[in-house]
């Protein structure tokens, strides 16, 4: 039995997309410089990774009543306690905000809580998140993104050019700043997790990129003498089915997690949604389109092509009567 290969557009279109690509450019602006804007000053709702607190595994006996937990714990003073199921249905994370003061001031807040919750409930983990530990995994997850970004633009500098690299690293910029930026708009919980999201996003939006780049070098080859606009929109129309059917299988798989995957799951959904937005409009508006401002070395093709054009074809040898041997 021969599987026959899933085709979402059995036609490949004639869309226009260099013709939207200078629009595509100034939403693109706009929404880095925003995201930027937000970031310094509202800023991100950081979570106990980041900003420091305690963190409270516990079990409960039988199923956990979430939203009767919160409703003894927010009336302690302690500050905006979280809670999330994970696991287990009797099994219940706790996080509490940072108390002023030091260890002790914590394991106070932590025997309230215990207090409040009664004997039927038993503290399995409890964490103790410093403020110096919170500054230095800042500064780790900085430092990841960074070195991801540059890693992803110089394996496509190596794997095609450089303008390929340059289209590339942006485009990454700008989905892993936008990321940011919604999170600081909506104020959802910035954490590990969200920092894993924003670099599983820059895998995402490069693995598109680079199946169109590659479209994009194919074509090159082929039709050494094409206009380079009309070049790039038919690489972008032929690819667009496999576009197309990744972010829809993607995007199935996200929302999974976003409405089954409870709260712990929340704030990566989230991001992973939005990637899987941005990072396929980016792919079509700005890693492509940018290729027709900083264009790979494609003269030197051309001439060769044509050099060859112009030699003569050595003439097949002959015998003594003329006919050829």
């Amino acid at each position: 039995m021969t599987l026959r290969p899933l085709i979402i557009i059995k036609r490949i279109p004639n869309i226009d997309f260099m013709g939207l690509h200078k629009l595509g450019f100034a939403l693109s602006i706009v929404l880095t410089v925003a995201s930027v804007v937000l970031f310094l000053t509202v800023g991100l709702n950081y979570g106990i990774d980041f900003s420091g607190g305690v963190l409270v595994e516990a079990r409960t006996q039988g199923p956990a009543d979430i939203a009767g937990m919160r409703t003894k714990l927010n009336g302690l003073g302690l500050g905006e306690v979280s809670l999330q199921g994970f696991g287990s249905p009797d099994d219940v994370l706790i996080r509490l905000p940072r108390q002023p003061g030091d260890d002790k001031a914590q394991m106070k807040g932590v025997d309230a809580l215990r207090t409040a919750l009664g004997q039927s409930v038993e503290f399995r983990r409890v964490e103790v998140v410093g403020p110096k530990v919170g500054s230095e995994l800042v500064a780790a997850g900085v430092k990841a993104t960074i070195l991801a970004l540059l890693a992803i633009a110089a394996y496509v500098w190596f794997r095609f050019e450089w303008p390929f690299g340059v289209g590339a690293m942006l485009s990454t910029i700008h989905d892993s700043a936008t990321t940011v930026g919604l999170f600081a708009l909506l104020q959802l919980e910035f954490n590990l997790t969200t920092l894993a999201a924003i670099l599983t996003i820059a895998g995402y939006s490069i693995n598109d990129t680079v199946v169109i780049y590659d479209r994009v070098r194919e074509t090159m080859r082929k039709h050494k003498s094409m206009d380079f606009r009309m070049l790039i929109n038919k690489s972008l129309n032929e690819t667009l089915s496999r576009t197309i059917l990744t972010v829809s299988t993607t995007a199935l798989a996200v929302l999974a997690l976003l409405f089954f995957g409870g709260e712990v799951l929340r704030g990566f959904s989230i991001a992973m949604l939005w990637g899987i937005v941005v990072g396929t409009y980016s792919s079509l508006f700005i890693a492509a389109p940018l290729l027709y401002y900083i264009r790979p070395g494609r003269a030197g093709e051309a001439k060769d092509a044509d050099e060859a054009d112009r030699k003569p074809i050595a003439a097949a040898p002959t015998g003594p009567q003329g006919r050829t041997s």
